[in-house]
């Protein structure tokens, strides 16, 4: 079968090139499609190159948050600064994927695509509320990121649909966020448990908001309401964390493996809440970069 390679230069132009080839893949960065492609997992009769598209490699402000284009490499994040101070965590989960020479091509929108249950970016982005903007044969439409992956290598979206950027809120006043991850490596490796958590605290010291997203416990990265509801209208003390904790353990579903166990994965889960929360909240007093 001859493959095409397409270099659109709009977005409807991407779009319908997907819409008329429905074995046709999007290019971001292609450290996880090349991959599959020589595995031969997967033999599409088209490439939808993105990267020529105006925005796709970049980060813009949006409603005082943030856009960033699908095609956006990991390790350009860290030279917006802006996106650095109000997200950190997002940015220091993105960096952890792969190798340097891996994330100066990988991005968050395709690490979201590929739908790893371990994928690091995405409880980070869960935490941060992120949400993907969709672009397909109907149009445009706004999801909640922990809505885009469905099961291990499977996500939500339609034929000729593609992630066209993904969108963080604005920070909110008193607002910080973490991500943490267990590795068997200190680099190079997958996550056994990575944990997202993004808060808020009022001036009295009491979180008003809270979101905590596990990855690697379940068929794909999750929200834990009853985790983040723990923590909201508390000082975030030890009765909270310990709270926290026990929710977030109690929403981990793992599979055991070579890796690591279900037990140690669920275990694993509740520490590193923890101790996510425990940077976030530093962050958002100020007490810590």
């Amino acid at each position: 079968m001859t493959m095409t390679y397409h270099q659109p230069r709009s977005r409807e132009e991407a779009a319908a090139l997907l819409a008329a080839d429905p074995s046709a893949r999007i290019l971001a960065g292609g450290t996880d499609l090349i991959v599959q492609m020589r595995s031969g997992r997967v033999a599409p009769g088209a490439i939808v190159d993105i990267k020529r598209i105006s925005a796709m490699q970049a980060v813009q402000g949006h409603d005082g948050g943030f856009t960033i284009g699908a095609a956006m490499p990991c390790t350009g994040l860290k030279q917006s600064q802006h996106l650095a101070t109000a997200w950190p965590g997002v940015v220091e989960a993105a960096n952890l994927i792969g190798s340097v020479q891996v994330r100066n091509r990988a991005t968050m929108a395709g690490n979201l695509c590929n739908a790893s249950p371990a994928a690091d970016a995405v409880p980070a982005l869960i935490a941060a509320g992120a949400t993907a903007l969709v672009i397909g044969p109907r149009g445009e439409r706004l999801v909640p990121v922990e809505e885009i992956p469905a099961g291990p290598g499977k996500t939500t979206l339609g034929a000729g649909e593609f992630i066209a950027e993904l969108r963080l809120p604005p920070r909110p006043a008193g607002g910080g966020d973490a991500y943490l991850r267990a590795t068997p490596r200190t680099e190079m490796d997958i996550a056994i448990v990575g944990v997202g958590v993004a808060l808020a605290i009022g001036a009295d010291g009491v979180c008003t908001a809270a979101r905590v997203a596990l990855g690697a416990v379940a068929p794909t990265a999750i929200l834990v309401p009853d985790a983040g509801a723990a923590l909201v209208g508390t000082l975030v003390d030890d009765s909270a964390l310990d709270a926290m904790e026990a929710a977030a353990r109690a929403a981990c579903r793992p599979i055991g493996d070579k890796r690591g166990s279900a037990e140690y994965r669920t275990h694993m889960a509740g520490v590193l809440a923890r101790r996510a929360t425990i940077i976030a909240l530093s962050r958002a007093k100020g007490e810590q970069a």
